[in-house]
């Protein structure tokens, strides 16, 4: 048993161990088998699968694995090398994205990856690249454990497949998912980009998750949306675990801690304990919100590069992928980098007191980050980021027991509650940040390992609970209107969770107390009493209701701890008083998995009862009807690239009373093309306005009013003076009417421009 512990893998390996068995493959077929079940199960073709399939592995993988064991070596196994070879793949397919982007070229992207895999087939020396050297096969074991989280992976995701069925379809997709959809089709025209739902206007946004989705539809050549919905999700969310898993067993030396380490990281909630109301900050991968997924793989591997660093190794060839990887990551969640800025920042200042010898390529990956943070701000940051602000504790308006209270009288932009709290108040506010720190154990817990054991001369282990930290600090410390200052705590949860897996083995003498005290965890998580929140909504009754499941916990946690000591004692004479720590971490960490699972499991639940009930058509054609997506589908197909559409349709719901909610997005999403005027919640100009006349961003006034009562003139009167100045001065080409829309369709339209395609309420006209 000591001798697993005290292992990164197997030191050595015998000959028959080094041949291919289909015996290992076993563990994989689970998750790939489920993946393919539920995607067939939610309306993809075979065909569609089987060929996306293809592409992220000879497209992705293949040229990404050879790279990362040029510049990195081959982890001496498989997993971890596709894993990592996977994440770098990834950045080489933004690197010809970008460049077919730049010169208009895209029809030569599929041949981008043929270009890095060739000199691996000429060129002698490199033929050492397509095979694991010197084998170190991981146990069995390992692969369970991470196959089992790529399970749990598909189960995360298919209460969101159900409920949102594929166009043409009908119904109600997150606003968001539309958003993103309209972005995907942007990133396949040529740079300079544009907001597709406001032509003209310069595209600021981290995109390059859509660039992602978009280069995978032109080379597959797979509908958009279907890649989008269904097929891109679940291997960039794997990739990031496989990253996460090889990244703590890097830092740990334990098979084991890698394995359950990797899964917790992305697939950990906090611990929910029967809590009457879940703590924000919930699970670090989302299905709405793609550039948080993408992030997480490229971020881990990034991190992967500052630890060599960190502990005295060459980078050689591998310093030429820090800055454009560091930017990719900056590109494609503005939040994730400055965590880990922050945290390098406290890993530079553990180098300058002990290792000064190691201060100049520190120095230097300090250098190259910081410089991408600013190019990447000055290329990717839109009016989210410049909305941002310095309000401490806002985020508690988007917690409930915070907003039922305190918060009665808050306003967004405002925490009234906060600076009016007084004594009572204040302790009220001080018991949910500490109820919020306990619940986040799973992540927040690692912070120790700068204080105890070897951990603490680590400064690896301070670069991640400097992330941790920053990213925790960020959310409570910043405002903005939509409450994205999450997410800078959201990017550094995978990382905090490591560290939590890599004190865990630090400081484990032997899995006994490991094994123990998972089992402990994950039963309670799963039979822990659910408390109900309080009745009326009090400070002293929400106290109670979030204490309760604290208490308890801590309750039984003792009489267990009591217990397994006596057990112990009784059979060796010794009380094991070391063990107890150990079992502690490893009840927290297989706590929020399992906790999360039977979640998940009601959501699964719960997306199968919806499914199945009699009035979801009905329900759901009330959004967005199959045929105004069909509608969007044809002009998707015959309007060409850079063609320009004009649309009444702005507004969600459709109708726009009372009040116009401008995150429609569904006609630059699944229309494929740039719109004049579509919706602009998302536009600079509206985020930056957002509590201008006591409204917010989204029900602010489109941002070039010119433009937007010349088109609303065009559709409510057809005038051919309107249509002329139309297409004169902005050069529409297709005009996108629904009659479901505020001030509906004129009829005369049809006198000044040619009917191409009527759909149930939609009427598309090309203009001459």
């Amino acid at each position: 048993m000591t001798a697993v512990l005290e292992t990164a893998g197997p030191p050595a390996v015998s000959t028959r161990s080094r041949r291919f068995s289909p015996v290992r493959a076993l563990p994989w077929l689970l998750p790939a088998a489920a993946l393919v079940f539920a995607l067939l199960d939610t309306g993809v073709s075979g065909n569609d699968i089987a060929l996306y399939a293809a592409y992220f592995a000879l497209d992705v993988v293949l040229p990404g694995t050879l790279v990362h064991r040029l510049v990195r070596g081959s982890r001496g196994n498989l997993p971890e090398d596709l894993g990592l070879g996977a994440a770098t793949g990834m950045l080489l397919l933004l690197g010809g994205w970008a460049l077919a982007a730049a010169v208009d070229r895209f029809p030569l992207l599929p041949w981008w990856p043929a270009l890095i895999v060739a000199p691996f087939l000429v060129v002698p020396r490199l033929h050492r690249h397509w095979r694991v050297s010197d084998p170190r096969p991981l146990p069995a074991l390992w692969s369970w454990i991470v196959a089992g989280g790529l399970v749990l992976l598909v189960v995360v995701v298919y209460p969101d497949w159900v409920r949102t069925p594929l166009p043409p379809a009908g119904g109600a997709p997150y606003q968001d998912l539309l958003y993103h959809l309209a972005l995907v089709h942007e990133m396949t025209r040529a740079m300079p980009f544009q907001v597709p739902q406001v032509a003209g206007e310069a595209l600021h946004y981290h995109y390059l998750s859509d660039a992602d989705v978009a280069a995978g539809s032109m080379i597959t050549g797979i509908d958009p949306a279907v890649v989008l919905l269904r097929l891109w999700f679940v291997p960039v969310a794997g990739v990031a675990l496989l990253v996460c898993a090889a990244l703590a067993r890097e830092l740990s030396g334990r098979w084991w801690a890698g394995a359950g380490g990797g899964v917790a990281a992305i697939l950990s909630f906090p611990l929910l304990l029967g809590s009457p109301v879940t703590p924000i900050g919930v699970i670090p991968i989302s299905y709405v919100s793609p550039s948080q997924t993408y992030v997480l793989g490229l971020l881990g591997l990034l991190i992967l590069f500052a630890v060599d660093v960190l502990r005295g190794r060459a980078l050689r060839w591998g310093w030429l992928l820090v800055f454009p990887l560091a930017l990719a990551v900056a590109g494609s969640k503005s939040s994730a980098l400055p965590p880990f800025l922050a945290g390098l920042a406290a890993a530079l200042l553990i180098v300058l007191i002990r290792e000064r010898r190691r201060l100049l390529p520190v120095l230097g990956l300090f250098g190259l980050v910081l410089a991408a943070v600013v190019v990447g701000f000055r290329l990717f940051a839109g009016g989210g980021a410049g909305t941002l602000a310095f309000q401490p504790l806002a985020i508690l308006y988007w917690v409930a027991p915070y907003r039922q209270t305190l918060g009665r009288e808050d306003t967004i932009e405002v925490q009234y509650g906060v600076e009016h709290a007084g004594l009572a108040g204040g302790a009220f506010l001080a018991g949910l940040l500490v109820w919020w720190a306990v619940m986040q154990a799973p992540r927040l817990l690692g912070v120790a390992a700068v204080g105890l054991g070897r951990t603490r001369r680590e400064p690896a282990a301070w670069l991640l609970a400097g992330m941790i930290c920053a990213g925790a600090g960020a959310a409570f410390l910043l405002w903005h209107p939509s409450a994205s200052q999450n997410y800078f705590f959201l990017c550094a949860v995978p990382f905090g969770t490591v560290l939590t897996a890599w004190l865990l083995a630090d400081q484990a003498r032997s899995l006994r107390p490991v094994v123990a005290g998972a089992i402990a965890g994950g039963l309670w998580a799963v039979i822990a009493p659910r408390v109900s929140p309080p009745r009326p909504p009090t400070q002293a009754g929400w106290l109670r209701a979030l204490a309760e499941p604290l208490l308890l916990t801590a309750a039984v946690a003792a009489v267990v701890a009591v217990a397994a000591l006596l057990l112990w004692w009784r059979r060796t004479g010794r009380v094991a008083w070391r063990a107890l720590f150990p079992a502690l971490i490893a009840a927290v960490l297989t706590a929020g998995v399992a906790g999360g699972a039977v979640q998940q499991a009601r959501e699964v639940a719960g997306a199968i009862r919806w499914q199945n009930a009699p009035h979801r058509a009905a329900q759901q054609r009330t959004v967005i009807l199959p045929e105004e997506m069909a509608a969007a589908a044809w002009l998707d197909h015959h309007a060409g690239r850079y063609d320009l559409v004009a649309t009444n349709v702005h507004c969600r719901p459709i109708s726009g009373v009372p009040d116009c909610d401008a995150r429609a997005f569904w006609v630059a999403g699944l229309g494929g093309r740039r719109t004049l005027v579509e919706s602009w919640g998302y536009t600079d100009a509206a985020v930056a306005a957002d509590g201008v006349n006591g409204k917010r961003y989204m029900y602010q006034p489109a941002p070039d009013q010119a433009a937007f009562q010349l088109n609303q003139r065009v559709f409510a009167w057809g005038r051919p003076e309107d249509v002329a100045e139309l297409r004169r001065r902005y050069h529409v080409t297709w005009l996108f009417g629904d009659e479901r829309a505020a001030g509906g369709v004129s009829p005369h339209l049809s006198a000044v421009a040619t009917l191409r395609y009527r759909s149930g309420p939609v009427s598309i006209y090309q203009l001459p």
